[in-house]
């Protein structure tokens, strides 16, 4: 079943989706990734920087985006286009972090823009952001 469909979105629709890093999510997205960076993987490295801690991997927050595109708004059937991001604050093993997506401007030819942020548990932005998507369409009858 496809998710929303580009008629049936509206300016100022929303979704969000919450998630608890763990530190199982930075090994595996490390593995996934590649990115084995010392800030993300090494604990004594990680005190001696601004952090003083690990930090999770920056694209683990814009993965939560990714997911409410493609499951929530507008769900199954959506292509994510393009992404801009700004990462704001670390995210550090045991946040809590919220995702959301918000429709801002509804474009031709079923494309549509999407102000994308994440905020931890206190409610400190963690990453501002814009995507543009193409919605799924109506089935022809």
């Amino acid at each position: 079943m496809l998710g929303k469909t580009y008629d049936q979105m509206a300016v100022g629709d929303s979704a969000t989706f919450s998630k608890t890093i763990t530190e199982t999510d930075i090994t595996l997205f490390g593995a996934i990734s590649g990115d084995f960076n010392p800030a993300h993987m090494d604990a004594e490295y990680a005190a001696t920087t601004k952090f003083e801690k690990r930090i999770a991997h920056g694209m683990i927050a814009t993965s939560l985006i990714s997911g409410l595109l493609g499951m929530k708004l507008p769900g199954a059937g959506t292509i994510y286009l393009d992404q801009y991001v700004k990462f704001t604050a670390p995210v550090y093993i045991g946040d809590t972090i919220t995702a959301k997506v918000e429709v801002v401007e509804k474009l031709a030819r079923n494309r549509v823009k999407m102000i994308t942020t994440v905020s931890n548990q206190n409610g400190v932005s963690v990453l501002e952001g814009e995507a543009n998507i193409l919605a799924p369409r109506a089935p022809k009858l």
